[in-house]
């Protein structure tokens, strides 16, 4: 009994997900037709067309929340996470993260002008001198 009812949960899944994505389509299609022409004079867009504008926001406007985080796309949850992350350090442990992050990848490091140095440092080659 038990392994009938995986098998149809692998049938099942499949067809609902396509069908919410048809349904929503549709419904994005609809919106589309009946109000953009009026409003900003585009053309209409036909169903295939709804969907991948609807794939499109997802991928870029992330799937909603997950765990009971907030939404959004990955960049705007990482922002969240870091936040959440300093916010229960104590004042040293902030000091010490900084600290490790200006060494393995020079954040925090604004107005620093070690690449110009390095620069002025550099041999001149002479192919360089004849240009």
């Amino acid at each position: 009994m038990r392994n009938t009812f995986y098998k149809g949960r692998f049938f099942f899944i499949p067809i609902g997900v396509a069908a919410i994505l048809a349904l929503v389509s549709f419904a994005v299609m609809q919106l589309w037709n009946n109000l953009l022409p009026d409003i900003i004079h585009v053309g209409t867009i036909t169903f295939w067309q709804a969907m991948g504008i609807f794939v499109l926001c997802k991928i870029l406007f992330g799937f909603g929340p997950k765990g009971g985080r907030g939404g959004g796309a990955p960049w705007m949850r990482r922002k969240q996470m870091m936040q959440e992350r300093l916010a229960g350090m104590t004042s040293e442990e902030r000091e010490r993260f900084k600290e490790q992050m200006k060494s393995r990848c020079g954040w925090g490091g604004r107005g620093r002008n070690d690449w110009r140095e390095a620069w002025k440092e550099a041999p001149i080659t002479e192919k360089e001198t004849k240009a």
